[in-house]
């Protein structure tokens, strides 16, 4: 039964809520946007690049993973190169089988040649509108959506959560801060939270990847956080008992399950940068016991060409290393799905057309 689940997983149906932009470019894609403006890289081809990006996030440091964003936000700072980064993205995607993604990025890091905040928006969906019509020319439905990002460290964010929501009918589904975490918590700006409040805006907040219950406790509750980016580090409020399984919940773990607040979780990319500290191997990522705990967990690929990765590859590896099953893979697609930043009668279509019969058609083909 594993190795026929391991075959049908590309033919799943798969929704991605945390994917970032600049993180998924085709290696090949960068070399030629790069030639085009005279940007060196750190490789010639397309192959080398690849392992060049994997190799360097690889190094267990989240600052070193963010340095190779150099490269990729380096070749992003045209319209047509944004325009064609985001349509590869979603033709990458469907390809994969997700149908429904958001796609996360932070306009402020792609004005270096001229652009204006509102252009750069536009070129992205232009880009996406792109690839989800030549996608369903091939044969594949996917939805995608833009989750603008601002960056902690560069203290644009009202700015930014203002441009998110002037582009709230026009592509934009929700808010994020991203960057450095570790000294960038959300009350460095605490009125933003209250404008996107106000103005009824959908949010999810970077936060327990690089620090701990401190800054998931700010995000939760002064970010007011539909969902959180990655999220592991709330296991350090979760004792643990290996003898018998069980477990005691601390007071900000208590709130996050009982609320349902969602996890973006993110396995191979939070091995790159030891977002699980200590954790070394799929098997051992706490996403297996936060869902055996009943908290709404998600599973994601934050950056697909830093981590070499696909939704496709995340869940191989959780069925091969983690034991996980059909029902492990349908219900964190389920929590995606009915989590995702549109309208409630949207969510229940996503779920009652799509990934509920895309399950049942694989489940009956493993019978």
């Amino acid at each position: 039964m594993t190795q026929a689940l391991l075959d049908a997983i590309p033919d799943l149906p798969k929704v991605l809520l945390h994917d970032h932009l600049d993180g998924g470019l085709r290696p090949q894609t960068v070399l030629e946007l790069a030639a085009a403006v005279g940007h060196e890289l750190p490789a010639r081809d397309a192959e080398a690049l690849g392992d060049w990006f994997q190799a360097a996030a690889d190094s267990g440091s989240l600052p070193r993973y963010l340095e190779t964003f150099d490269h990729t936000i380096a070749v992003m700072q045209t319209p047509e190169a944004l325009a064609r980064v985001a349509k590869e993205a979603v033709l990458d995607l469907a390809a994969d089988g997700v149908v429904y993604a958001e796609q996360r990025w932070a306009p402020e890091q792609h004005l270096r040649r001229g652009m204006t905040l509102p252009e750069t928006v536009e070129a992205v969906q232009a880009g996406i509108d792109a690839g989800v019509r030549e996608a369903a020319a091939a044969g594949r439905t996917i939805r995608v959506g833009q989750l603008v990002t601002a960056m902690r460290h560069a203290d644009r964010w009202q700015e930014i959560a203002e441009l998110a929501v002037a582009y709230r009918d026009a592509g934009v589904v929700g808010f994020d801060i991203a960057g450095a975490e570790d000294g960038f918590a959300p009350d460095r700006h605490a009125g933003v939270w209250k404008f996107l409040a106000e103005q009824n805006f959908p949010t999810t907040i970077h936060a327990g990847e690089a620090a701990g219950v401190g800054s998931i406790a700010q995000a939760v509750h002064l970010g007011q956080a539909d969902r959180l980016g990655h999220g592991v580090r709330l296991m350090e409020d979760v004792q643990l008992s290996e003898h018998d399984r069980t477990a005691e919940l601390g007071p900000l773990a208590h709130w996050v399950r009982d609320h349902q607040i969602v996890l973006e979780v993110c396995p191979v990319s939070n091995l790159q940068t030891d977002a699980a500290p200590g954790v070394t191997t799929i098997a051992d990522h706490p996403i297996t016991r936060l869902k055996e705990l009943d908290f709404a967990v998600t599973l994601n690929t934050d950056n697909r060409l830093m981590s070499r990765t696909s939704m496709s590859h995340e869940m191989r590896l959780l069925v091969a290393e983690a034991g996980w099953t059909i029902d492990d893979l349908a219900d964190v697609t389920l929590t995606a799905a009915w989590s995702a930043f549109m309208h409630h009668d949207e969510r229940r279509a996503l779920v009652d057309d799509v990934i509920l019969p895309g399950y049942q058609k694989i489940e009956g083909a493993l019978r």
